[in-house]
Parts: C-alpha cells; sequence; structure tokens
C-alpha cells in the first residue's frame, strides 16, 4: 500500500475528504521528522516506537571499484514495532 491509497481508505473509513487526509497525513509525518531531527522519539502506543539510532563509523568497499572506502558515522531513524502491532502480525 501507497501513500495515496492509504489516503483513500481513510477517507473512505471516515467520511473525510481525500484532501483533508493528505493534509493531516502531511502533518504528522512532518511531526514525526521534526521530532527526529530534535532528537526526540515518538511513540504511538499501541503501534510503535519512532526513533534514532547510533551507527558507528566504519569501512566498507565500494563495489564498483574495489576499494575500501571509510563510512563515517551517522544517526538513522529506526520503527520499533509496539506490543500490540507484534501480536497481530504473528
Amino acid at each position: 500500500m501507497n501513500k495515496a491509497q492509504l489516503v483513500e481508505l481513510i477517507a473512505k473509513k471516515t467520511g473525510l475528504s481525500k484532501r483533508s487526509v493528505a493534509q493531516a497525513m502531511e502533518v504528522l509525518i512532518d511531526s514525526v521528522k521534526n521530532e527526529l531531527v530534535r532528537g526526540r522519539k515518538v511513540t504511538m502506543t499501541g503501534f510503535g516506537t519512532f526513533l534514532l539510532s547510533h551507527r558507528s563509523a566504519r569501512t566498507g568497499v565500494n563495489p564498483q571499484t574495489g576499494k575500501i572506502i571509510r563510512i563515517p558515522e551517522m544517526k538513522v531513524p529506526r520503527f520499533k514495532a509496539g506490543k500490540d502491532l507484534k501480536a497481530m502480525i504473528k
């Protein structure tokens, strides 16, 4: 399912316009992004938690040239599924 399909599904189930649902979804996504940029986690009880994880610097190999390269440390976004979501998927 992509974003457009999700907007359509929510609009049908709620009776809201697709435009309203799309705007609300954009606000949700932007809010999660902004909190992650600030280094904060976002928890949605019953669904899961969006958080930042630290990835240490390491060496790698460029697959095109075979050269060894240094990959810098970085923060990466993660999603940890909540208890209810895990239970539904089993």
